[in-house]
């Protein structure tokens, strides 16, 4: 790194912290506008911040370990997401920005009634803002601990190698990503949501750009010699789109090979039943944040469309590509994911390479800015303003966020310290909550599902996990992931349906109070739609149906076309991405022309 390449990112850094400043007053008015940015956000916004939130510092360097144990066809470990993030875009997207809550899990009492709602939405409001967030937010860390510590060998901090907090023992590098941590909770605590979704942008841009150079400038080395060159020197496996399901699980020689049933896992069951950040069935967390922002349903809706597309066709290719370029130059890495770094390091000129710097700190800083002010607006709203401090004002409520986001980011960091590595981390998340996505997605759909439903499937999966941890074997959970999510999926699903049929409705006047706000379609809601014959439903979920597996179509298309163009298969290429345009040309004058509504929080 030169002096040129230091003063670059001197520069992002000055301009995300003046881009902060100056939405500081705006964010200052109300909690409205800290979380959920006035709810004027346009649709090009919103879905930029969430593709902006997916690009962390550790997915580069996740996918190039992908592809070194198991070729390109390694990503369908995260591609099959696709199907729930374009379940969310036609049927919960409008349903979301019609709620006019503040957080999803405020959702909870909208929804459901009594002492059990109370308690859910209390225990969602620590588990996921604090306990679940701290995880990610951890890995998130440990993962831009890992870019400092290959691309600045032997750095030092003050003049120290080593540092202790509170007893925790951690070297420059980690002590490094601390401040930059504090940088984050800086800006987030003074701009708010509004403010973090223009620098996402910003962050977004930069990554991306990055991104592209650095995969260009690895294509153009002598030892790669081009994407011709690429495909000469490594195996045709690595370059499989598609895994290869066979009778034993084996990963090797660059081709992913599955058992059928993990195939049916992954294809069949993950996307549906288990809570992902960003991946959540039915839309949830900080992709909700952003629909709930948006200033109308049909923004809501373009948001979520848009951010599926960048997020599955847009970024995976430039790294794709140099992380088929790490297995060329580096074929015996002993940690896979440093090669991205490393290629990083040793083929971008200066000014470049600085550049590619603060790529990967824009991605660091766009997630973890977007996890405080998501954690935070749990543990204000759904939190000390539900069940702490009632009635307090506008001004108080905005002052306990900032306080709250510095102590999450405090928080977050020390939970990074203690973690070794994010290997599994992700697979544990899934198992952990497998068989709860049912319910996410019925909630609105059949008006059956009460809390104690919810309570049950998110408790259930969490116990069974915890029991495996501790070294009690629960039958059928034997397996490893993603072969445990058969049976922690139906001992869920059996669980919440019981528990359902035995414990009352929900109130009916909630039902209806919900029915005549929320309009749901489908035949979940007759017995409600009966008392209510002046309120027009949405459309048939038949036509919703239709969309929904047209944008997967358009996903893949979009996503193999690219990737065809680029590895010589160019007439196949252009076909497929012909048809992704088509699609998208069908979904876009079948949207409903919705106008703007507004909610106060």
């Amino acid at each position: 790194m030169t002096g040129f390449d230091w003063g670059l990112v001197a520069v992002y850094l000055a301009v995300s912290l003046s881009i902060a400043a100056w939405y500081a007053r705006r964010a200052s008015k109300n909690t409205a506008e800290f979380f959920a940015s006035g709810r004027s956000m346009p649709w090009w916004l919103a879905g930029t911040s969430m593709v902006a939130t997916t690009f962390a510092a550790d997915t580069p360097l996740a996918v190039t370990e992908l592809v070194a144990q198991s070729g390109i066809s390694g990503n369908w470990l995260w591609w099959n997401m696709a199907f729930g993030a374009i379940l969310t875009v036609f049927f919960f997207a409008k349903l979301w920005r019609r709620s006019g809550v503040l957080t999803d899990v405020e959702f909870v009492e909208m929804r459901y009634h009594g002492p059990a709602a109370a308690s859910l939405r209390g225990i969602k409001a620590v588990y996921f803002g604090l306990f679940m967030n701290a995880i990610i937010i951890g890995w998130v860390v440990l993962a831009m601990e890992t870019v400092l510590r290959v691309l600045f060998p032997g750095m030092t901090l003050f003049g120290s190698e080593s540092f202790n907090l509170l007893g925790l023992h951690f070297g420059a590098p980690m002590a490094v990503v601390g401040l930059l941590m504090l940088f984050v909770a800086a800006y987030s605590l003074l701009s708010g949501l509004i403010g973090i979704a223009v620098t996402d942008v910003f962050q977004f841009c930069i990554a991306m750009v990055g991104s592209v150079a650095l995969a260009i400038f690895a294509l153009d080395l002598p030892e790669v010699g081009g994407l011709s060159g690429l495909v000469e020197r490594l195996p045709a496996e690595t370059f499989r789109f598609f895994p290869t399901v066979g009778g034993e699980a084996a990963e090797g020689a660059g081709m992913f090979v599955i058992t059928g049933w993990a195939f049916v896992a992954y294809f069949a069951v993950q996307w549906n039943s288990s809570w992902y950040p960003g991946s959540e069935p039915g839309g949830g967390g900080y992709v909700a944040q952003r629909m709930l922002a948006t200033k109308s349903e049909k923004d809501s809706v373009l948001a979520t469309l848009w951010f599926s597309v960048a997020h599955y066709c847009l970024r995976p290719w430039p790294w794709i590509i140099v992380a088929l370029v790490a297995l060329v130059l580096y074929p015996d890495l002993e940690q896979t994911r440093e090669g991205y770094v490393l290629v990083m390091k040793e083929t971008l000129p200066p000014g470049l390479l600085g550049l590619l710097f603060a790529a990967f700190l824009a991605a660091f800083m766009s997630t973890i800015s977007t996890q405080l002010n998501w954690g935070t607006s749990y543990l204000i709203n759904d939190g000390y303003r539900r069940f702490v401090a009632k009635g307090r004002d506008e001004k108080h409520y905005v002052l306990i966020s900032r306080l709250m986001t510095l102590g999450l980011a405090v928080f977050g960091f020390l939970v990074a310290t203690q973690l070794e590595s994010v290997s599994g981390a992700w697979g544990l998340i899934i198992s952990a909550s497998a068989g709860l996505g049912l319910v996410l997605i019925l909630r609105w759909y059949w008006w059956r599902v009460n809390a104690w439903s919810e309570l049950t499937a998110t408790l259930v999966p969490l116990g069974l996990v915890a029991l495996q941890l501790i070294g009690i074997d629960v039958p059928f959970l034997t397996a490893e992931f993603p072969i445990n999510l058969f049976g922690i999926v139906a001992i869920t699903t059996i669980a919440w349906v019981v528990v359902t049929f035995l414990t009352r409705p929900t109130d009916a006047a909630v039902l209806d109070a919900f029915y005549q706000e929320i309009r749901p379609g489908g035949p979940g809601w007759s017995r409600v739609a009966r008392s209510h014959p002046h309120i027009q439903p949405d459309s048939g979920l038949g036509k919703m149906a239709i969309h929904w597996v047209s944008g997967c179509v358009l996903v893949y298309a979009a996503l193999f076309g690219v990737g065809w163009l680029l590895f010589g298969r160019p007439l196949a290429g252009i076909v497929a991405l012909l048809v992704a345009v088509g699609l998208l040309v069908f979904l876009l004058r079948n949207l409903d022309n919705t106008k703007p509504i507004d909610h106060e929080a």
